[in-house]
């Protein structure tokens, strides 16, 4: 009769082939394209399990009043958040008053999260995207169809589009926005996506 292995090693082997996992997609995560941000816009391309997204809205130059681009979304929840608009394809930080303290544009990649409520997990300060653009502020929230989808902005503020047939969840903020997305949202922040 085989002998039979303890059911700690068991434990202990789930768990090990279980991180190694979660550290292979963060690596590829990492890796993969990610969205820059400038004043072109991004094409969205189809994918199998991407929904293409929407061109942005034009947006005038800052003197539209709260109810059109300051407003936080009716349903987005309460308190301390960051919200972002898939429609609009804009964020809001929302503070504990549910005050916005700041609102901006941001360049979504060809995979969207879905609707809901999320928490900010892992943050990496700097990499280099598969593309070769330096990236900072990465904040990761959520995951759909295997690809990882963050916020994000290029260290040189170029926005690039997502390379054809690529892809990709990362959000591109511009780089004064991505500084204070940084510094707003920590690990445990919610993350509100609207319609």
């Amino acid at each position: 009769m085989p002998a039979r292995l303890p059911s700690w090693a068991w434990v202990t082997g789930l768990t090990t082939g279980a991180i190694a996992a979660v550290a292979v997609l963060a690596v590829q995560a990492d890796q993969g394209p990610k969205p820059t941000a400038s004043t072109s816009r991004p094409s969205a391309s189809a994918t199998a399990d991407a929904k293409p997204s929407a061109e942005p809205k034009e947006r005038g130059t800052g003197t539209e009043s709260e109810s059109e681009s300051e407003a936080v979304p009716a349903d987005s929840g309460t308190g301390r958040r960051i919200v972002y608009s898939l429609d609009d394809q804009q964020v809001w930080l929302v503070d504990a008053s549910d005050a916005p303290r700041r609102s901006f544009e941001v360049w979504p990649g060809t995979v969207d999260p879905d609707p809901g409520t999320y928490t900010i997990g892992t943050r990496t300060e700097a990499t280099t995207g598969s593309d070769g653009v330096e990236v900072e502020h990465i904040i990761y929230f959520a995951a759909k169809s295997g690809v990882s989808i963050a916020f994000s902005n290029a260290v040189d503020g170029s926005s690039p589009p997502p390379p054809d047939g690529r892809t990709t969840g990362g959000i591109r903020v511009g780089k004064a926005d991505g500084k204070a997305l940084w510094t707003f949202g920590t690990p445990g922040t919610t993350v509100r996506v609207v319609e």
